[in-house]
């Protein structure tokens, strides 16, 4: 992986979701990388984060992420974002999401996503 700005560099983590590769992730992360999601218990370390997305990516017939809006303040990128999930036979949900990422040596060290659970639950119902 090329070094590159931290904007750059977590829009195309972003979009590297779409092709449903989770190995293609960890480039991106750093070894003792920490993310959090929707309240869960964090996850440590860039093996576990791959394994977490295998999961999910196995779950989904389809994920289309894509960033809305971005700010950026040195190693400090927060970004809104619409992650677009389909279960099977489903139709694709846009749930809105906030993320906060936080680099380290143009790798992301800890992660953080912020949405509202319940009303995901009821986009990929509908």
């Amino acid at each position: 992986m090329a070094v590159t700005d931290n904007d750059t560099l977590v829009r195309d983590f972003v979009n590297t979701f779409n092709a449903q590769d989770a190995d293609a992730l960890a480039p991106f992360l750093a070894d003792d990388v920490v993310f959090t999601a929707y309240g869960d218990a964090p996850v440590k370390g860039r093996d576990a984060v791959v394994a977490l997305w295998k999961g999910v990516f196995a779950n989904f017939e389809q994920i289309k992420f894509e960033t809305v809006h971005q700010a950026v303040n040195g190693d400090v990128v927060i970004a809104e974002q619409i992650h677009g999930l389909a279960l099977p036979g489903g139709k694709l949900a846009p749930v809105m999401n906030m993320a906060v990422y936080e680099l380290r040596d143009g790798r992301i060290a800890a992660w953080r996503d912020y949405t509202n659970p319940a009303y995901a639950s009821t986009l990929l119902q509908a």
